[in-house]
């Protein structure tokens, strides 16, 4: 009874929501290893009868898909360092100040994530054409801050609230600055914060399509992008999109299995206080 309880209420419910989650993903990867035949071929089978890395060569010869990896891994970086430099400082100020209008910035930082994103494609569109930084590495890591800082504030400032105020008082007594405080203290101590915000930047700078195609497209094409050029008006190259689509997906994959540790322990940090 106990084993019936355990694999229906706890095993069960995991299973499909990983088969849910990867079902997908492992599809999209067995299409991109068919041959082109098997592609046409109707109905189509579960497994590949014959596997092929055909797609996979042809999408990185024969297109600009490593050029577009490389844009992507530019941007992504380029937003999660400017997204800790500005989260983490200010998420310090949220934890440790008390100033008027506090609790209704941290509010607005929700506020601003129910808004839809396309709201602001329009005004940062007209705001970076007159400054000439359209179609640029700038324009996007401004564009993707734009709706990932306020979140990124909000979920560090949640993790540094439970850290004790007392090691602050302690480093101020022995003659650290605020700078030092924060450089010193509560930086190393923070550091699994960082990683599931700097997780959360990667992932929602590199998965973004709306900014990347409004603001760039010409000299700097993100591989969000890149994938809708294998999609024509009467034809959809199935091959090189699969194998776009999981070369495209392997990046945040690695990264989340290096920082998972990390990541839960940034994310649950700030549960509760104490």
């Amino acid at each position: 009874m106990k084993r019936a309880r355990l694999f229906f209420g706890t095993e069960l419910p995991v299973l499909c929501i990983l088969v849910f989650g990867l079902g997908p993903w492992l599809w999209m990867m067995m299409t991109s290893l068919r041959p082109d035949l098997e592609l046409s071929h109707s109905p189509i089978t579960l497994l590949p009868g014959r596997f092929t890395l055909e797609h996979y060569i042809s999408l990185l010869e024969r297109t600009t898909f490593a050029a577009n990896l490389r844009d992507s891994l530019i941007v992504a970086t380029g937003a999660v360092t400017l997204g800790l430099l500005f989260s983490l400082p200010a998420a310090y100020a949220f934890s440790r100040f008390r100033f008027p209008g506090r609790r209704t910035l941290r509010v607005q930082f929700l506020v601003v994530n129910m808004f839809p994103v396309v709201m602001l494609v329009l005004p940062l569109f007209i705001l970076l054409r007159e400054f000439g930084l359209l179609d640029t590495y700038i324009a996007l890591i401004a564009g993707h801050a734009t709706f990932t800082l306020p979140f990124a504030i909000w979920l560090m400032t949640g993790y540094m609230d439970g850290l004790p105020v007392e090691l602050d008082e302690s480093a101020m007594i022995d003659g650290a600055t605020q700078l030092q405080v924060l450089r010193l203290v509560i930086l190393p101590l923070a550091a699994p914060g960082a990683v599931a915000v700097g997780l959360y930047l990667f992932i929602a700078s590199w998965n973004e399509y709306l900014f990347a195609l409004m603001l760039a497209g010409r000299n700097v094409r993100t591989v969000t992008v890149a994938l809708q050029m294998f999609i024509g008006e009467n034809t959809i190259n199935w091959g090189l999109l699969a194998a776009g689509g999981t070369l495209g997906a392997l990046p945040a994959v690695i990264l989340f299995l290096f920082a998972q540790k990390r990541l839960v322990g940034g994310l649950t940090g700030g549960a509760v206080k104490g």
